[in-house]
C-alpha cells in the first residue's frame, strides 16, 4: 500500500504499521481490534489513517462516532454506520430486514429482537463484504448508545473469515461505556516519546522559546492534542516568554471538552479535595487532611483513573488532568484553597509564602516580604525562574511605590543576569519605572539595564561609563555586604572584560578600593585571575586550587561559573567541566538560559585546547542556535571565535578569515574591544595554517607588541609562542628575544602547565644548539603534557625542524612523526602538511595513514576507539561528556565509513 499524506503521525510509525497490517489482514479473512488511550492521544487521528489504508485497498469504509449526546438513543450509532448500506437490506431475509428497519426507524413495527438485529448486522457486513470488502471504525466506543454497543459488541466477534472488518477506539482505563471489549485484541496507545513531542511542537510553533516549550512538553506529557493546543491557548508574548506563564498552563476550548468533563460530573468534596491535591504539589494526603479535606473523597476520582494514592500521596494520572482540576475551579475557590493550605505549611515557609501570594488580593506588605525572603532562599538553591515569579508576586502585592519597583528591579537583574531574558527585563524595568521615579536609584535597575542595552547593540564604553557611575552615586557603595552593590560590580567586571581596555578596569578597581570592608573574596580571586594574570595572577594561584578543590560538587551554580572565569588562563577549566556540564544539561531541560551560555563558552576553549574539536564544534553550533533562540544574543561572537579558530586549524582559511573579519565588523561600533582580540587570535592561526608568518606578526603584534605583554589583555598569553615563532620565520629574531624575555621576567611558566609548554617551545625557537635542545625537551617533559595535544605536536614539529637541521636525522624522524600522527588524529590538515613535508626533507616517506584514521574525525575515531574497547555509549558519553544519543549518531555514521555492520567489528576495521 501507498503512503498518504495524511498518514504523516509524528511519532507513530509503530502504531501505522499495526494498523496497515490489520486493514491488509481484515479485507481478506476479518477480523476486529479494539484501540484504546487516554483523550487526545490520537485515536482519531490514527482513525483517520486507517480510513487512508483501507480505501487505498478499495475497501468501502463506514464510520461512526460516540457522541454523548446521542448516547440515550436507542440505535443511533448503528443508524450512522449501516445508513449507507440501506439499499442493501433487501438482500437479508425478511424477519432480519424488517427488524434492522424497525430498529434503524426506517419503518414502523413492534420493538424488535436484540439478538435478530445483531445477527442481521452481521450477516448485512458478512454479504456485502463478499462483493467488496468493508471496514468498519467506530470511534469513542464509550459514547455510543447501548443498543449500538449491544450490536458492535455482537458483531465484532463474527466477522472472522468474512472480508469485512472492525476497528474500534476509545478510552482506556476507564468504563468503556455498553461496549463489551472482553477478550477483543486490543492495543493500547501510548503517549509520544520525548523526542517526537519535541518534534511535534517545533514543527508547529517554530518561534516559540524552549523554556515555554518545555513547560509545555511537561505539562502534556506526550499527549498530541495539548501538545497542539496548549500553545494555541497562549498569547503570542506568552509564546516567546516575553510575558511570563501563568501557574497553571489554560487548557483551552478542545482540551476542557476531553479533560474537564470528567472532573465536573464529580461530586463536590472529591473536586475540593482534587483542588487541593493541585495546588499543594506534592499529593501529600497529610497535609490535605491537616487543611481540612477528607482523604476518603478521593475514592470517587480514583474509580474514575483520574488519580491514583500510593504510600498516602496522591497523583494524577496525567498533568492535563491536573490543569482541568484547576480550571475547572472558580477563583475564589482557588484562593481560599491556598489560603487552607498556607495555615498548615508553617515549617515550609518558601511553600507557604507562595501559597499566601495565591490567596492574597489586596496588597499586603507581610505577605510581599516573605514572598521575598522565599524568593532568596530559592534563588541559593540555583532555581531562577521561581525566585524571579515570586519576586513578581512580591511585587504586586507591595502597598509602597517604592517597595514595588525595587522588588521588580530584583527581579529583572535575576532575569538578566541568569536567565538572559532580555525582552522580558526590559518589560520589568519599564514597570519598576511605572512603579516609581525613584528606580532608576536602583544599581539592580542599572545592571539589568546595562545587561538589556548590551543585547539591544548599545555601545559598550556608554554602557560600562553609566553603570560606573551608578555605583559611584550609590549611597551603599562602601557596603560590601549590600547584595545591589556586589552585583553591580560583577557586572562591571564583565563589561570591562568585554571592553578589551585597561582604562575600563580601573574604574572597577576605585570601586574595589571604596568597599570599607574590601570586596568578597571571590570577585577579588576572578578580577586577579580573569583581569590580567601576568601581573596579578601568580599570587592568586593558591586561592584558586583551593577553591577548586572545595566547588567540585557545590550546586551554587553562579560560584562555579565565577570560578570557571577565575581558572581560564590558567588553564583549570577541567577541574569545573562536571560543574559546566551541569549548566548545559539544565539549560537543555529549559534551566536559565544565561547560565547555559557561559558554560558552553568556557567548555568550547577547554576542548579546543585540549584536542576536543569535534566536541568544540558541536558546542559553539549551540551556543549559536542558543544566542539566536533563548538568550544572550550579544555573545553570539563567543561561538563565531571559536568556529574561526577551528576552521584555521582544520586548514579552511579563508572561512577563518571571513569570521574573524564579520566578528571585527561587529565589534566596532559597539566597541567590544575583546571580539576584536578574539578576531586578531583566528586571523593568527589562519595565517599561520597558511604559511604567512608575516601576517601572524602582524596580528599578534596588534594583540600585544613583540617584548610586552599588553595590561588587561590576558588573551596575548595564548598567543606567546605564535608571535615568536612568526617573529623568528621573518627574520626578527630580536624581536622574539625580547618576547621570550618579557614571558621569563613575568613568570608565565609559573601560570599553568601548558603555558609553561609554550614559553619553553619559545625559548627553544630562538636559542641555538644543545641549549635549544633542552629547552624543546623542557617543554616535552612538562607534566601533563598529553593533555595539550595540538600545543604539543607543534612542539614536536618545531624541535623536529631543529633537529632535521642539525642533522639529528633519527631523533628528528621520531618527532615529526609523532607530530604527524597527532595532527592527523585531530584533523590539524596544515600542520600535517608540514610534518610530512619535513619528513620528506629529512629523506624519510610519512607514515601511512590507517584508513580509520583517514576516513573518520578526530572525534570520530576517538568513539570508535572507546567502542571497540567495550564501552557502552552511555559510558562513552559519561567519558567525553556528550549525551548517549550523540554518541549514537556518531557510530551510526562511522559504520558506513568503516564498511561494517556490527560493533563486534569496529575493532578489527581501526586495525592495529
Amino acid at each position: 500500500m501507498r503512503d498518504r499524506p495524511v498518514q504523516r503521525l509524528i511519532g507513530r510509525a509503530q502504531e501505522l504499521l499495526i494498523l496497515e497490517s490489520f486493514i491488509r489482514e481484515a479485507i481478506v479473512d476479518g477480523g476486529a481490534l479494539l484501540l484504546s488511550g487516554d483523550p487526545g492521544v490520537g485515536k482519531t487521528a490514527l482513525l483517520d489513517a486507517a480510513a487512508g489504508y483501507a480505501r487505498d485497498a478499495g475497501a468501502v469504509v463506514l464510520r461512526v462516532e460516540g457522541t454523548e449526546q446521542e448516547r440515550q438513543l436507542s440505535y443511533a450509532a448503528l443508524n450512522q454506520a449501516l445508513y449507507p448500506l440501506a439499499g442493501r437490506f433487501e438482500d437479508l431475509g425478511k424477519d432480519q430486514r424488517m427488524a434492522l428497519e424497525v430498529a434503524l426507524g426506517f419503518c414502523d413495527g413492534p420493538p424488535p429482537n436484540r439478538l435478530l438485529v445483531s445477527n442481521a448486522v452481521a450477516v448485512l457486513l458478512r454479504t456485502t463484504a463478499e462483493r467488496s470488502p468493508h471496514v468498519l471504525l467506530v470511534d469513542d466506543v464509550q459514547w455510543i448508545d447501548r443498543a449500538s454497543a449491544g450490536v458492535f459488541s455482537f458483531v465484532a466477534r463474527r466477522l472472522a473469515g468474512s472480508r469485512a472488518g472492525m476497528l474500534a477506539a476509545g478510552r482506556s482505563g476507564e468504563d468503556q461505556g455498553y461496549f463489551d471489549r472482553a477478550g477483543l485484541p486490543a492495543h493500547e496507545l501510548k503517549p509520544l516519546t520525548e523526542e517526537a513531542a519535541d518534534r511535534l511542537v517545533s514543527e508547529h510553533f517554530a518561534g516559540i522559546d524552549a523554556i515555554v516549550k518545555d513547560r509545555i512538553l511537561r505539562t502534556a506529557n506526550g499527549n498530541p492534542l495539548a501538545l497542539l493546543e496548549l500553545p494555541r491557548s497562549l498569547t503570542d508574548s506568552q509564546r516567546s516568554a516575553a510575558e511570563r506563564l501563568p501557574a497553571v498552563l489554560p487548557l483551552g476550548e478542545r482540551l476542557n471538552r476531553s479533560f474537564a468533563s470528567r472532573v465536573l460530573i464529580l461530586q463536590e468534596a472529591t473536586r475540593r479535595l482534587l483542588l487541593a491535591a493541585a495546588l499543594e504539589g506534592t499529593g501529600d494526603l497529610g497535609v490535605l487532611e491537616a487543611a481540612g479535606f477528607d482523604a476518603d473523597d478521593v475514592a470517587p476520582a480514583e474509580r474514575d483513573r483520574l488519580v491514583e494514592v500510593h504510600d498516602h500521596r496522591l497523583r494524577f494520572r496525567h498533568p492535563l488532568i491536573r490543569s482541568a482540576v484547576v480550571e475547572a475551579a472558580t477563583a475564589s475557590e482557588r484562593r481560599a484553597t491556598h489560603a487552607r493550605l498556607a495555615a498548615v505549611l508553617l515549617d515550609q515557609p518558601e511553600r507557604r509564602a507562595w501559597h499566601l501570594g495565591e490567596a492574597t488580593v489586596v496588597p499586603d506588605e507581610q505577605v510581599a516580604i516573605a514572598l521575598e525572603e522565599a524568593a532568596q532562599h530559592i534563588l541559593a538553591r540555583g532555581d531562577h525562574q521561581a525566585t524571579v515569579a515570586l519576586l513578581i508576586r512580591s511585587a504586586d502585592l507591595s502597598p509602597e511605590a517604592a517597595e514595588r519597583s525595587r522588588r521588580l528591579a530584583t527581579a529583572a537583574f535575576i532575569g538578566a543576569e541568569a536567565m538572559g531574558e532580555t525582552r522580558s527585563v526590559a518589560e520589568l524595568l519599564a514597570d519598576s519605572r511605572r512603579a516609581s521615579s525613584s528606580a532608576q536609584a536602583s544599581l539592580h535597575y542599572a545592571s539589568a539595564s546595562a545587561l538589556v542595552m548590551l543585547d539591544d547593540d548599545g555601545h559598550l564604553g556608554t554602557i560600562h561609563h553609566l553603570l560606573a557611575r551608578a555605583i559611584e552615586g550609590n549611597p551603599q557603595r562602601h557596603d560590601a555586604g549590600d547584595p545591589e552593590i556586589v552585583n553591580a560590580l560583577w557586572t562591571l567586571a564583565l563589561l570591562s572584560f568585554l571592553g578589551g581596555r585597561e582604562e575600563l578596569w580601573t574604574e572597577l578597581y576605585d570601586a574595589l578600593d571604596r568597599l570599607t570592608e574590601g570586596p568578597p573574596a571571590l570577585l577579588r580571586l576572578v578580577v586577579d585571575l580573569f583581569a590580567d594574570p601576568v601581573r596579578t595572577g601568580l599570587a592568586a594561584l593558591p586561592r584558586l586550587e583551593a577553591e577548586l578543590l572545595a566547588v567540585r560538587h557545590d550546586t551554587d551554580t553562579e560560584k562555579v561559573q565565577n570560578l570557571a572565569g577565575a581558572a581560564m588562563y590558567v588553564d583549570r577549566l577541567a577541574q569545573a567541566r562536571d560543574g559546566l556540564w551541569r549548566h548545559v544539561v539544565q539549560g537543555r531541560e529549559g534551566g536559565p538560559a544565561r547560565r547555559q551560555l557561559v558554560a558552553l563558552m568556557d567548555l568550547c576553549v577547554d576542548d579546543f585546547h585540549r584536542g576536543q574539536w569535534q566536541e568544540a564544534a558541536e558546542l559553539a553550533e549551540e551556543g549559536l542556535q542558543l544566542t539566536e533562540h533563548r538568550a544572550g544574543r550579544f555573545f553570539a561572537f563567543y561561538f563565531r571565535y571559536h568556529q574561526a579558530l577551528l576552521a584555521a586549524v582544520r586548514g579552511r582559511v579563508e572561512e577563518s578569515r571571513e569570521l574573524a573579519e564579520q566578528m571585527i565588523g561587529w565589534a566596532g561600533p559597539r566597541d567590544v574591544g575583546v571580539a576584536r582580540t578574539y578576531a586578531q587570535h583566528a586571523l593568527i592561526l589562519a595565517a599561520l595554517a597558511d604559511a604567512d608568518f608575516e601576517s601572524a606578526y602582524r596580528h599578534a603584534c596588534a594583540m600585544s607588541p613583540a617584548g610586552t605583554l599588553a595590561s588587561h589583555l590576558p588573551h596575548c598569553l595564548w598567543v606567546a609562542m605564535d608571535l615568536v615563532e612568526a617573529a623568528v620565520r621573518t627574520d626578527r629574531r630580536v624581536d622574539a628575544e625580547r618576547h621570550v624575555r618579557a614571558l621569563r621576567e613575568a613568570k608565565v611558566s609559573e601560570l599553568s602547565p601548558r603555558l609553561a609548554i609554550l614559553v619553553a617551545a619559545s625559548a627553544g625557537l630562538v636559542a641555538a644548539g644543545d641549549e635549544a635542545r633542552t629547552y624543546f625537551e623542557q617543554a616535552l617533559a612538562s607534566p601533563g603534557a598529553e593533555q595539550w595535544p595540538f600545543d604539543v605536536a607543534r612542539v614536536r614539529l618545531l624541535y623536529g625542524e631543529h633537529l632535521r637541521r642539525a642533522r639529528a636525522i633519527a631523533e628528528a624522524k621520531v618527532q615529526l612523526q609523532e607530530a604527524l600522527a597527532a595532527f592527523r588524529t585531530l584533523g590539524a590538515a596544515p600542520w600535517a602538511a608540514r610534518a610530512e613535508r619535513e619528513l620528506r626533507a629529512a629523506g624519510l616517506a610519512a607514515v601511512p595513514v590507517s584508513r580509520a584514521a583517514s576516513v573518520l574525525t578526530a572525534q570520530e575515531l576517538q568513539i570508535a576507539r572507546l567502542a571497540a574497547s567495550g564501552l557502552t555509549n552511555k559510558e562513552i558519553a559519561a567519558r567525553l561528556y556528550l549525551s548517549p544519543r550523540t554518541v549514537s549518531g556518531h557510530l551510526y555514521r562511522i559504520f558506513p565509513k568503516l564498511g561494517i555492520t556490527t560493533r563486534a567489528a569496529i575493532r578489527d576495521a581501526l586495525g592495529p
